[in-house]
């Protein structure tokens, strides 16, 4: 445990993404088995570990250290493991060694519900400050350490001096502690191969088309496609070693989520597999991403929501098909094989994404900017821009640049005030960096300010220290770690947000949640009084939801 503290300690403080892989592969290169996978896991968030409740940790804390000195440390430091693992009384005498990773892990698998309150004021007592950190970010969830999973596939590629794209192909079919994968790339053990007749194969990603791009490029190259609003998935069918149908639906990242989508996987009667966007297609019409929302993350699925809102694949790509793997083929190609399987298959719950015709750069500029007029007609709502994809490219896992692009539609912006804060995380963790803000709605009693979105970046750190310094000078209440900032019509702050679309919310006071909001502009210059209105923001919503 105390190497695996160090590593994570040593991650979170290092910005540079070459410093993060040099770390990791020194650790993988020194840690020995199983400790150094049950590491990989938790940077990959593969580690399944019963959680604990943070209010589990503070109940255990505040047995041991005035609640009251908790609490207004915590209210100071902003995160509950760091806060936890300062603050933790060490116990007199000798605690011995600490445990390792593997043991760590042991314990908490094989500990009861009952038992696990003693079970973690134990391990607390035998690590230090770093230690504890680690730990409490392990069993709270979630380590923010700026490691994402490709981050760290690409150190164990550079340590075992493999091709990332193999480690993509076998990652799915690994478990921690992943002792033959370390095998492997020490070369010790061949390739583990997966027998799994349903794999998932990692997805080729698109890069953001860059100002300037478009110069470099040939349009003439390049086959250009509807970008929906939905999510990324891949459609997989085949059969065991007994001829038993077998029918998978994978997430972008490999996550199995046929479970919530039995209406798609009735669809799945191949031996092929699809790259494609899931959607809600409702009445032969592509619905906003908040309907497809409504079926993300669910355990089960209802007969309703079956008939409500019907899932659907537009398809993108054929990646095999009948034991053939189609992925070194150009994409030409594949989107002929691609076109034939689709109208061969005839299923209504899988459709060909279509192309966009264009004669050059600026006639494709016009379709982007315009989605309704050059082809998608009632499906406009739900495009949000455009793919280029060259003719000749094979398909490669992971985000290669140049065969793929995604030229996104200009975000939408509004001028809304800021209400509250909330410290963030890390190294932002002291400071006021997480901001809610809201738009004026006619209400019986006047004016009032209801909240539409959260953003937590789009600044630099100049004005984050800036804006830290109006929240702690503009206070008006207090709820933990956020802070009520003073907002009306007199005073206020007016952040300019840019965001990619809306949808209907009941979680938010004003019907209305953003996606993907992110501050474009800090606007100290405009009074609050001239900030946008709630009726202003229902004009962008899309047309079934007015």
């Amino acid at each position: 445990m105390k190497h695996f503290a160090g590593l994570i300690d040593a991650l979170i403080l290092t910005p540079s993404r070459n410093g993060k892989l040099r770390l990791m592969q020194r650790y993988f290169a020194a840690t020995p088995d199983p400790d150094r996978g049950y590491a990989l896991a938790a940077l990959t968030g593969s580690l399944d570990l019963a959680n604990a409740k943070p209010g589990l940790v503070r109940a255990l804390v505040e047995e041991r250290v005035d609640p009251l000195l908790f609490r207004m440390s915590y209210d100071y430091v902003g995160d509950l493991s760091e806060t936890v693992s300062l603050i933790w009384p060490t116990p007199p005498g000798d605690a011995g060694e600490p445990p390792r990773l593997s043991e760590v892990v042991a314990m908490l698998e094989e500990t009861g519900r009952a038992a696990m309150p003693a079970l973690i004021a134990g391990l607390l007592d035998r690590l230090d400050e770093t230690g504890r950190w680690a730990f409490l970010k392990l069993i709270t969830g979630g380590l923010r350490i700026g490691v994402s999973v490709r981050l760290a596939k690409t150190a164990l590629a550079q340590w075992g001096d493999k091709d990332l794209a193999e480690i993509e192909e076998i990652w799915h079919g690994l478990n921690a502690p992943y002792e033959s994968l370390f095998a492997w790339l020490e070369g010790k053990a061949p390739r583990p191969e997966s027998d799994d007749p349903a794999p998932f194969r990692p997805v080729m990603l698109a890069h953001p088309l860059d100002e300037g791009d478009l110069e470099q490029l040939q349009a003439d190259d390049f086959v250009a496609e509807w970008k929906w609003d939905g999510i990324r998935v891949q459609a997989v069918g085949a059969r065991d070693a007994e001829g038993h149908p077998i029918r998978r639906l994978y997430s972008r990242t490999g996550d199995d989520i046929s479970h919530a989508f039995p209406d798609i996987l009735e669809a799945l009667d191949f031996d092929a597999a699809i790259d494609g966007e899931l959607l809600v297609v409702r009445e032969g019409r592509v619905q906003p991403f908040n309907a497809l929302q409504q079926r993300l993350n669910r355990k089960t699925v209802s007969r309703r929501m079956l008939d409500t809102h019907p899932a659907h694949i537009r398809a993108y790509d054929l990646l095999h098909l009948a034991g053939e793997d189609l992925r070194g083929l150009d994409f030409a190609t594949r989107r002929a094989r691609l076109e034939a399987f689709v109208a061969a298959h005839g299923h209504s719950a899988i459709s060909l994404s279509p192309t966009v015709a264009f004669a050059d750069w600026t006639a494709l500029g016009m379709a982007r900017a315009d989605p309704a007029s050059a082809g998608a007609g009632a499906d406009a709502d739900a495009v949000e821009g455009v793919m280029l994809k060259r003719c000749d490219s094979t398909y490669i896992a992971g985000r290669p640049k140049g065969p793929w692009f995604k030229w996104k539609r200009d975000p939408y912006t509004v001028d809304a005030v800021m209400m509250y804060a909330q410290r963030g995380h890390g190294k932002r963790s002291s400071l006021y960096s997480d901001y809610t803000f809201g738009v004026w709605r006619e209400s019986a009693e006047g004016l009032e300010l209801v909240p539409v979105g959260k953003a937590y970046s789009g600044f630099t750190d100049e004005e984050l220290t800036r804006l830290d310094r109006f929240v702690r000078e503009n206070t008006t209440e207090r709820f933990g770690p956020v802070r009520a900032v003073r907002a009306d019509r007199e005073f206020g702050l007016i952040l300019e947000v840019a965001f990619e679309g809306l949808n209907r919310s009941t979680r938010h006071k004003s019907g209305i949640a953003m996606r993907f909001p992110r501050i474009a502009r800090i606007r100290w210059d405009k009074p609050a009084a001239e900030a946008d209105t709630l009726q202003t923001l229902g004009a962008l919503l899309p047309k079934e939801d007015v």
